[in-house]
């Protein structure tokens, strides 16, 4: 079965993208959205992963901007590129073609069967299309993201990162009703990596094997360069929940979208009484985060191996 993923391309974007394609399903294609860091960056990071790894699945150049407002990105946390490292990095590849993802989405969902997809980063690309195309968003079949906060956030005290850098684009796809699963910031942190976590990978002996036990590495060391002993293993998380379901409890609920105030833009609203809301959505409520983490952690090892 076929599947497409929508990535702001950082290291836990690669190590999702390698549990998808460890997993039964076949990736279909990828979109890239700004994120992580501005777009022209996340084309780069895609570009010379898959070159690093041998990605045959076609990538193409999605939204640079949000719907609204200024660019956000992650770059003070996770450094110019987006990804993190204590030595090697991806290799310098030759640029992507320019590729319009709206068109190559839209075409993906002309086709017959389930469209699942897995989005790793704002929702931008995937607001486009139900803005333009209301009529093929319909067909989406799942939409896994990782994004959200059922209790607080990351970026700011109220908001997650991927809901923050495009709030709006939440709003439109929670409006048009798309069949959304969020997989928040709560669950994530159950999936912990630890320093030592990386050891395997940097001993598992192919020619990629320093090059992810550094990303790795550099990051883990997001976390423990903030005094905690492990780092939460975020989009790798939802691609679990993407292709594991069963290891993942997710529950009905009313989510909407905070897109006012310089101290609340941003916050997902889960309400989970049925007394109090018509459920619109599902959130990640529980997860075996043991086998998630040997899920992960093995998809890792796997690609360090060739």
């Amino acid at each position: 079965m076929g599947v497409w993923i929508d990535t702001d391309m950082g290291f836990d974007d690669i190590a999702a993208i390698l549990v998808v394609g460890q997993s039964e399903f076949e990736i279909d294609g990828i979109s890239l959205v700004f994120g992580n860091t501005p777009l022209p960056q996340v084309r780069i990071n895609a570009a010379g992963a898959a070159g690093a790894f041998g990605w045959t699945f076609p990538i193409h150049t999605g939204r640079a901007m949000p719907v609204l407002g200024k660019l956000e990105t992650a770059q003070a946390i996770l450094g110019e590129t987006g990804i993190s490292t204590i030595g090697r990095s991806l290799p310098q590849a030759a640029a992507l073609a320019k590729s319009d993802a709206f068109a190559a989405l839209c075409r993906w969902l002309r086709r017959k069967g389930q469209h699942r997809i897995l989005a790793l980063g704002p929702l931008t690309n995937i607001a486009a299309v139900a803005l333009a195309r209301p009529d093929l968003a319909a067909r989406i079949t799942e939409l896994v993201w990782m994004g959200g906060g059922v209790t607080s956030g990351n970026h700011t005290a109220s908001a997650e990162f991927n809901a923050l850098a495009d709030p709006e684009a939440l709003s439109i796809v929670i409006a048009h009703g798309l069949p959304l699963r969020m997989v928040d910031l709560d669950l994530c942190r159950k999936v912990l990596a630890r320093p030592e976590d990386a050891e395997p990978m940097r001993n598992a002996g192919g020619a990629n094997a320093e090059l992810i036990a550094d990303m790795f590495s550099g990051y883990i060391r997001i976390g423990t360069s903030r005094g905690r002993p492990a780092m939460a293993i975020y989009d790798p998380s939802a691609a679990v929940a993407f292709v594991t379901p069963d290891i993942v409890s997710f529950r009905p609920a009313r989510i909407d979208v905070e897109l006012q105030g310089a101290l609340t833009r941003g916050r997902t609203v889960v309400e989970t009484r049925a007394t109090h809301a018509n459920f619109n959505a599902q959130f990640a409520a529980d997860i075996d985060a043991d086998m998630a983490r040997v899920i992960i952690l093995a998809a890792l090892v796997n690609e360090a191996r060739k």
